[in-house]
């Protein structure tokens, strides 16, 4: 099994690398209303890791990477 700390850095890095910039900010501008008013340890990271998922699917579609 891959450890999480390596799946994480491996999502950073597609994150950053590939995902258009249109698709970041559409997560960037969902999560950080939530984030802002939110202390960290109250946020419920799996809604926020969901919203930025359905936004991901919902952008990308069908898409491709090479």
């Amino acid at each position: 099994m891959i450890p999480t700390e390596v799946e994480n850095r491996i999502a950073k890095y597609f994150f950053h690398r590939y995902l258009p910039e249109e698709v970041k900010m559409k997560i960037v501008e969902r999560l950080l209303t939530t984030c802002v008013w939110d202390e960290e340890e109250d946020l419920d990271f799996d809604e926020l890791v969901r919203w930025a998922i359905e936004i991901i699917d919902e952008q990308l579609e069908d898409k491709r990477f090479r």
